[in-house]
């Protein structure tokens, strides 16, 4: 149950959003081991002046911040990271360079999940220790 936020400059086409999302998506699912169907994504726009970056940075500079539960080990961190970078460097293009992730992981009682109980109390469907 990831909740993804990406952040962009604007003047992207539907199709290079499209492969940013799938890209993402798609090292969650191999990297984290959650189910196909399990997206929730959120994609922010801003302007030129709202969008500050690092010396070197292009205009394709993406954060990504991943808010999941916490209990994934080093190596599936670093699957997710590799695997993020590869497929936004296949498609949409963007240099491994200018993507930055950060991950946040929240304690399961901080979820509240299936009509409103705490992640800790419910059956995910998943494993969470990959």
């Amino acid at each position: 149950m990831p909740i993804v936020s990406i952040e962009i400059s604007k003047g992207f086409d539907a199709a290079y959003k499209k492969a940013l999302l799938d890209g993402i998506h798609e090292a969650l699912v191999e990297s984290f081991k959650i189910p196909e169907g399990d997206r929730n994504q959120l994609l922010r726009e801003y302007e030129a002046l709202d969008f500050e970056r690092s010396e070197g940075k292009s205009k394709n500079f993406t954060i990504i911040e991943i808010k999941v539960f916490k209990g994934r080990s080093r190596d599936a961190k670093r699957s997710l990271y590799q695997n993020i970078t590869r497929n936004l460097e296949k498609a949409p293009g963007i240099r491994p360079t200018d993507v930055l992730i950060t991950l946040v992981e929240p304690e399961l009682v901080n979820w509240g999940v299936s009509g409103g109980k705490c992640a800790d109390e419910t059956d995910l469907g998943f494993k969470i220790d990959v």
